[in-house]
């Protein structure tokens, strides 16, 4: 049976440890170890942790005295520790669907120069695990750099680390998790792997559960219109990009522009959105414009600042009354991300 090694990083999520342990612990067809690792959590979380490990001789846990930090601590499984042929790093907070290991080792094995494999992700808040989708499936893959260069297209982070499988020897070859990104060192690291690697999807089945609550990391970065939320997103591409010779890639200058230009489209939305909600302070539209001028040498070419600068022209009340007519912010965004899921699904 093919080998998959579990990273579970911990910090104070040490309620939710035994139904991601558990998940994957009772994943069929593979032969699983789980490394466990409290980043020196206050609240029980390590007890938790090494009662789990007690229970199984395929759990592992390891207890931080000090706290490392959440990049320090991935690399500490992934790079440190891994060693069976592929590789999953899970937060505590989330869980994989039934077979879920199964479907992405299948994957691989018909794939050979697929380093990533990634599915769908069911999003929830907490309860009961939501119904999956369990196939059947179909492998799309993806060469690597035509992948890569969707992602500079979009600028969006369309892998759910609970749901992306890599290969361990590509891990090693690329090296670890970039410490200089707190918040999109996962979307760095799926698209540097893209770099040296094709990428695989598995269509029609659910793979993971990602949990999301008040306490999630990311959210953060969302305050005060996502400002650094863009910047974060922007510095992912830039730090691949400082990587492309890993990879050959040679039109990195056009990417750069690329993603650029998407980012700063995206900074024009977010501000027409604060615009239509009259909270264009609050929602930090002045910084969102700002970032946009920063990173894009002309943003007059840009359709969306033209229809923010229409806005503007006429007013919060005229516009909330035009709102069928006037491209919203939202609406945008909107068919972007459906756009670019579709792409995902039907392998394009």
């Amino acid at each position: 049976m093919t080998g998959v090694d579990v990273v579970v990083p911990c910090y104070r999520y040490g309620e939710y440890l035994p139904t991601a342990v558990r998940s994957v612990l009772d994943q069929p067809g593979v032969d699983v170890r789980v490394l466990i690792i409290d980043d020196a959590s206050d609240d029980g979380s390590g007890e938790v942790a090494q009662s789990l490990a007690s229970s199984d001789e395929r759990v592992e846990a390891v207890v931080h005295t000090q706290n490392r930090g959440h990049l320090a601590t991935f690399n500490e499984g992934v790079v440190d520790w891994a060693s069976a042929e592929l590789t999953l790093l899970m937060s505590a907070d989330d869980a994989l669907t039934p077979g879920a290991l199964g479907r992405a080792a299948a994957l691989f094995d018909e794939h050979p120069g697929v380093g990533l494999v990634y599915g769908a992700a069911i999003t929830y808040r907490g309860g009961p695990l939501p119904p999956a989708r369990l196939g059947p499936v179909q492998h799309v893959v993806h060469p690597g750099h035509a992948w890569l260069r969707g992602r500079f297209a979009a600028a969006t982070n369309v892998v759910s680390s609970p749901a992306a499988v890599t290969r361990t020897a590509v891990n090693r070859q690329v090296g670890g998790y970039d410490q200089r990104l707190r918040h999109t060192s996962d979307h760095e690291m799926w698209m540097r792997l893209a770099l040296v690697s094709d990428v695989g999807f598995v269509r029609g089945a659910d793979q993971a559960y990602w949990r999301t609550h008040d306490v999630n990391m990311h959210t953060a970065y969302l305050a005060g219109g996502g400002v650094e939320d863009l910047r974060e997103v922007l510095r992912a591409h830039d730090a691949v990009l400082e990587k492309a010779a890993l990879g050959g890639l040679s039109d990195g200058d056009e990417l750069a522009r690329t993603v650029r230009r998407r980012l700063a489209r995206d900074a024009y939305l977010r501000a027409a959105r604060a615009h239509d909600r009259g909270r264009v302070e609050a929602d930090g539209a002045d910084a969102l414009i700002a970032f946009a001028e920063e990173i894009v040498e002309d943003t007059r070419t840009l359709p969306e600042r033209r229809a923010y600068e229409l806005r503007q022209l006429v007013g919060p009340t005229v516009t909330r009354s035009l709102g069928p007519v006037l491209p919203t912010a939202a609406g945008r965004r909107l068919r972007q991300r459906w756009r670019d899921r579709r792409r995902e699904r039907i392998g394009v």
